[in-house]
């Protein structure tokens, strides 16, 4: 063959194999559109994206974090989020409107003081219910939230409420005709167990305004019984005063609040065996607790994170939360802080508080910031322990990350808190009232060089985080089935009244129809012994 041909033939080849490479190429780009189309498709029929209105009326930023946490999760995810609260967002964020009513009452944010804390213990049912209840229910006659009330029905796919001491705000659900899911900032407290036919046994599950650990003795049961019932009964009386409330702002008559616990269709709690207590729940109780421990947005600043890694000795993280103002503490109380922390140098202490407030007064092992990220520095491996006044939020995010705490618990659910970490090994609890130099010392150097704390935090460390899906995305989830499906999670024992619950009709009956027929029986016994005392007495006369 000439050489001409042979390079015609061998072009011609050559671009026979190019077609047929490129329409290969076509062909599994083709099938590879078609399979990502499909896959789209099917995610977008599953997981539609919902119209979601938030609703945070109480005016505590811890109460809102856990919250913030899972909206601005979901807005991420493509749900479009309006949320009530008094903590709206400093830059916009897409597919989140912040429906803001902040002025409308004091916010608890850095501004609790000293003086605050006994009186703040010192609360009753009466004054809490309140407090954290009543007054806030009067904040529906806002112009903001009258106008929302109006907003058409059918415009909101879910409605996610607070769940604290203000059922009230549940109302919004049936009249925007939209299921209701409630968001509980800490563990189920004692009065919300029954409206949800929760079952809530004192002989082995602590109160939430208890100290106690699961394993009681009889004297312990003996109170906690009191506590328990004493808080349900108190609190169902105080919380009616908000049936007026909910038929003056919704123009709805309702006969009891379980009429508005029955528009729940399910609760996400802020708890987890792994820190709370081991317990029975009804499937529309969801536990999702440190939901926000899995914040990885957060970075350390430059001059944090070199002062952290250069913490070669370890560093101890201080704060009181974003509640207390640390600088109303008197001041031979902030002595015994600055005292401690020098005393266990080269230790470093990274703290949280006003530097121009102590500047002249602060160890050289003393680094003090207004503020820190919180989550970020709990991760960073120099830092070996905790102090902090207890709350909930911020000790779950150390037993996420494996840092030992000191606690000195300062009002609210602190005491509590701090005792079942107590009791589980991965704290010392200190008593404000009686904190001096070496007490603070001695826990924080026993934190330090006691290897069980440590060894304690990291089992429950494991527990806390070995899940089967992430607690926000189990959130995320059961708030999309609620959008889907609506209440249908709710116990039937929620439509019987107590004594039926109790089974007290069943067992009342059954005492009836024993007596009855021991009554019979006796009866019967004593007409036999009649007729036999008859007929002897006939045979004897007959034998006379």
């Amino acid at each position: 063959m000439p050489v001409a041909a042979a390079g015609h033939c061998e072009f011609f080849r050559l671009h026979s194999l190019l077609l047929i490479d490129v329409r290969a190429l076509q062909m599994s780009a083709t099938r590879l559109l078609f399979l990502l189309a499909l896959i789209l498709l099917i995610h977008s029929e599953s997981t539609s994206a919902l119209n979601v209105l938030a609703i945070f009326p109480f005016a505590g930023k811890s109460h809102f974090i856990g919250g913030e946490h899972l909206l601005k999760s979901m807005a991420r995810r493509g749900h479009v989020v309006d949320v009530v609260s008094h903590f709206p967002q400093k830059d916009a964020i897409p597919n989140y409107r912040d429906i803001s009513i902040r002025g409308s009452s004091p916010i608890f944010a850095n501004n609790v003081t000293y003086e605050h804390f006994a009186d703040f213990n010192s609360l009753n049912m009466r004054n809490f219910a309140e407090m954290a209840g009543t007054t806030v229910c009067e904040l529906l006659g806002l112009p903001v939230l009258q106008e929302l009330m109006d907003t058409p029905k059918g415009t909101y796919d879910v409605v996610i409420v607070e769940f604290f001491a203000s059922p009230c705000y549940i109302g919004f659900g049936p009249k925007l005709k939209a299921p209701v899911v409630g968001f509980g900032t800490c563990k189920l407290q004692d009065w919300f167990f029954s409206p949800f036919a929760n079952p809530l046994n004192p002989s082995y599950m602590p109160s939430y305004f208890s100290t106690f650990a699961q394993r009681m003795t009889f004297w312990e049961r003996l109170q906690n019984t009191f506590l328990v019932n004493n808080a349900r009964v108190q609190f169902d009386y105080y919380l009616k005063g908000q049936i007026t409330q909910v038929e003056k702002y919704f123009g709805r008559r309702i006969s009891g609040l379980d009429e508005l616990y029955n528009d729940v269709s399910l609760v996400l709690v802020n708890e987890h065996f792994s820190t709370n207590d081991i317990k029975p729940s009804t499937p529309d109780i969801i536990d999702v607790g440190g939901l926000h421990t899995y914040d990885n947005t957060q970075q350390l600043t430059p001059e944090i994170q070199d002062w952290l890694d250069r913490s070669t000795e370890g560093c101890v993280y201080f704060t009181f939360g974003s509640t207390v103002n640390f600088e109303s503490f008197p001041k031979e109380l902030l002595k015994v802080f600055y005292q401690s922390f020098k005393s266990i140098s080269p230790v470093r202490v990274l703290m949280r508080g006003d530097p121009k407030a102590h500047l002249k007064e602060l160890p050289e092992n003393v680094k003090m910031l207004p503020w820190i990220p919180q989550v970020a520095a709990l991760k960073h491996k120099n830092v070996r322990a905790f102090i902090t006044h207890g709350g909930l939020l911020g000790t779950q995010e150390a037993i996420a990350h494996r840092v030992p705490i000191i606690g000195i618990p300062l009002f609210g659910d602190q005491h509590t808190n701090m005792r079942s970490y107590e009791n589980r090994g991965i704290a010392v609890v200190l008593n404000l009232n009686t904190l001096n130099k070496n007490s603070l010392t001695a826990a924080i150097n026993s934190v330090l060089k006691d290897p069980t704390y440590r060894e304690n935090i990291a089992k429950i460390s494991d527990l806390f985080w070995d899940r089967p899906m992430s607690p926000l995305d189990k959130a995320i989830y059961w708030v999309e089935y609620a959008a889907r499906h609506g209440p249908v999670l709710k116990s039937p024992a929620t439509e019987l009244s107590w004594w039926q619950v109790h089974l007290l009709d069943v067992y009342g009956f059954v005492l009836g129809c024993a007596l009855t027929i021991i009554y019979t029986i006796i009866k019967l016994i004593a007409l036999l012994s009649r007729a036999l005392r008859s007929r002897n007495v006939s045979k004897a006369k007959k034998n006379k």
